[in-house]
């Protein structure tokens, strides 16, 4: 078909333009600057009024004005914003800008071809299910535009339907080549999005994990593996996520060390990986996979000493996990721990001077208890298990709302508030630790876990954020302490919900969180199938790597080899050229008869049966006076339907009609049509 680049654009075409430009640029709104998201809001406004004939499109001057505008004012912010949300930004504008000033339907090609890289960018960050059901939508709708420009029509729904049978139809050949085409790694580094970073920070105060206590939002999820074939995890008490770990405190805030700061930087150009455990029957190993949700943080989570075979994971000596970039978008790994493993038998010089530093002159009362722990309990052991015990059988108390402290925050703790959280207790029990001459540091993570049956995975949320303490015993190695389980022990044993009212703590900033759910039993079992969707979707579909693919391929081919392979491909391209094929009609024997004529000529067979057949050659009007003639005393009904059905089968086949009469012709005719036939079919 001959382009006509010059043709005016259809009225069809703009009302199904102004219906995808709200759907492919509403999800990119995080991305948008302001500025930005009023230049598209201008101008589609004006758009809508070209297209009810309230105003004249812009003159060129105006949107060149903008364009210059805009581009310098995205080169000023782009070191604030990043470097991709200022290309996105731009994209976002040419986009707009085409959208205004198009005249010819070359313009609407220009800008169906911007939308179609519009959407792949918001794959980028957006893969949820539902996400990706929204940009198909778009995929579609943005299809029929291109459609209605070579083939357009009076009904507004006809290019749509015909997009949908095209993206239908390659459906299987993407499933096809998703399933067997091999995982490549990216051909450049993406650049920063520069979003907000959420979850925990490589800083510690007093009230930072109270902030995330308020948060429902989801942290990660995981799905166990057990050689039962089980998928229950460890028990709550055992479900202690590792994050951060900070050993420089001094007197208000737990930081990263220097150190370990600067492998993390140098992590992409030497990779660290730890010693593997020595599996013993002493030595349990876990396995499992965590989907991480985007953070926007390199950070990630494992149980106790964790150790993961992807290739964009460093072990950190501090025995954490570490992404090589940024978590911008969902993030599946698979890690085995071991819950027995010694974490640092032996303690370098360097690491046992770092973690017994304490800032001078601070908290000097919690300076004299630790010194009375230590000459009573001489013993490592015994000094931490009294140490613990101190917190069970003082007058403390686990709140998510604690007193403000002083400069001497442990000791306004401990000796005057005797009220906080984890972060409390576990600062204090480190400070007491070191000041007694044990090497202990501040962890930082997620405690627990919410089980959902329904699919066998836990989800990990942001108000489960924690804090505890690990003390470096000799022959031990580092030994995780939580004085939150002497406090407030069903916090531990059976989550935080146990100990919290929902309501008060991560509910009260999220109306409209699905976790309100939790107190009617039969709208929680519906959240659950309903999370159930999206888990499958990211294990399945985000996080179908290479071991997953060979299992599917496995269970289709037995041994995977490349012929097997090869053949399977050109099997499956068989078959999806010959259904291709037969909806096109190619394989059809009768190819030239009207689907109009089919349909009458259906209605007149099932009348045949009914004694009144139709002679060779007889006009469709002599037959409607026969069939009226017939049927008009016993079925006044049936002859009236058959006499109008008759009436607008001529008129569509013989007078010369408008559009509009035509469209309202074809409507009647199917009308009657789908009536005839399921009465006479009745009959």
């Amino acid at each position: 078909m001959k382009d006509n680049f010059d043709a005016i654009i259809s009225r069809n075409t703009l009302f199904w333009l102004l219906v995808t430009n709200v759907a492919v640029l509403s999800p990119l709104y995080e991305q948008a600057t302001l500025w930005s998201i009023g230049i598209c809001a201008i101008c589609f406004v004006w758009r809508v009024g070209i297209y009810l004939g309230k105003v004249a499109a812009p003159p060129k001057l105006l949107v060149t004005s903008l364009a210059i505008g805009a581009a310098t004012t995205l080169a000023l912010v782009s070191s604030e914003i990043g470097l991709l949300n200022a290309l996105v930004n731009l994209l976002i504008l040419g986009y707009a800008l085409k959208y205004i000033e198009m005249r010819e339907q070359r313009d609407v090609k220009a800008i169906v071809l911007v939308g179609y890289f519009l959407i792949a960018l918001t794959l980028l960050d957006q893969q949820g299910m539902l996400n990706t059901l929204h940009l198909l939508a778009v995929v579609v709708i943005n299809t029929g535009i291109l459609i209605s420009v070579y083939q357009d029509k009076s009904n507004k729904f006809a290019n749509l339907g015909f997009s949908v049978k095209l993206v239908l139809h390659s459906l299987p050949l993407a499933i096809l080549l998703f399933i067997v085409f091999p995982r490549l790694g990216p051909l450049w580094m993406v650049p920063n999005m520069k979003s907000a970073t959420t979850g925990l920070s490589d800083e510690m105060s007093f009230g930072d994990i109270n902030k995330l206590t308020r948060s429902a939002e989801l942290a990660f999820r995981v799905g166990f593996d057990n050689p039962d074939g089980t998928t229950l995890g460890p028990a709550n008490q055992d479900l202690y996520w590792r994050t951060l770990v900070m050993e420089n405190y001094d007197g208000k805030t737990w930081r990263q060390d220097p150190s370990i700061k600067n492998i993390q930087r140098q992590a992409y150009f030497q990779k660290t990986q730890r010693d593997k455990a020595v599996i013993t029957g002493q030595n349990r190993k876990i396995e499992y996979v965590v989907i991480s949700e985007p953070s926007h943080q390199k950070w990630l989570y494992g149980l106790d000493e964790a150790f993961s075979d992807n290739s964009q994971i460093v072990e950190l000596p501090d025995y954490r996990l570490y992404s090589l970039r940024p978590v911008d978008q969902r993030m599946s790994y698979r890690v085995t721990s071991y819950p027995d493993n010694v974490m640092e038998l032996t303690l370098k010089d360097n690491t046992k001077k770092l973690n017994l530093a304490l800032p001078p002159n601070s908290n000097l009362k919690t300076q004299a208890l630790a010194d009375k722990f230590a000459q009573d309990y001489p013993e490592p052991q015994a000094r931490m298990n009294a140490m613990m015990n101190y917190f069970a059988e003082q007058a403390y108390y686990y709140t998510l709302s604690p007193p403000t402290v002083g400069e001497q925050q442990i000791d306004d703790f401990l000796f005057e508030n005797r009220a906080g959280f984890c972060a409390h207790y576990a600062s204090a029990l480190v400070f007491m630790a070191r000041a007694s001459g044990l090497p202990a540091r501040m962890v930082t993570g997620y405690q627990g876990g919410e089980y959902n049956p329904q699919a066998g995975y836990y989800s990990i949320y942001q108000y489960m954020a924690h804090a505890w303490t690990e003390v470096w015993l000799e022959g031990q190695g580092w030994q995780r302490f939580d004085p939150t389980a002497m406090i407030a022990p069903q916090r531990i044993l059976d989550g935080f919900d146990a100990t919290f009212d929902s309501q008060s703590s991560y509910l009260q900033d999220s109306p409209f969180s699905a976790l309100r759910m939790k107190q009617y039993p039969w709208l929680n079992d519906l959240r659950q199938q309903l999370s159930s969707l999206d888990y499958y979707w990211s294990v399945w579909v985000l996080g179908f790597d290479e071991d997953r693919k060979q299992q599917v391929l496995s269970k289709l081919l037995g041994e995977v080899t490349s012929s097997k392979i090869a053949l399977m491909m050109i099997f499956s391209f068989i078959i999806i050229a010959l259904v291709i094929g037969y909806y096109a009609g190619l394989f059809t024997q009768n190819t030239l008869q009207d689907p109009l004529n089919k349909r009458y000529q259906l209605v007149c067979q099932r009348l045949a049966k009914r004694g009144i057949p139709r002679p060779q050659g007889q006009a469709p009007q002599d037959y409607a006076n026969d069939v009226v003639a017939r049927l008009s005393d016993k079925h006044p009904r049936l002859a009236a339907d058959f006499n109008a059905l008759s009436q607008a089968f001529m008129a569509l086949k013989y007078q010369p009609l408008t559009p509009e009469q035509s469209q309202q012709q074809q409507q009647q005719f199917m009308r009657l049509y789908r009536k005839l036939r399921l009465r006479l079919l009745r009959s």
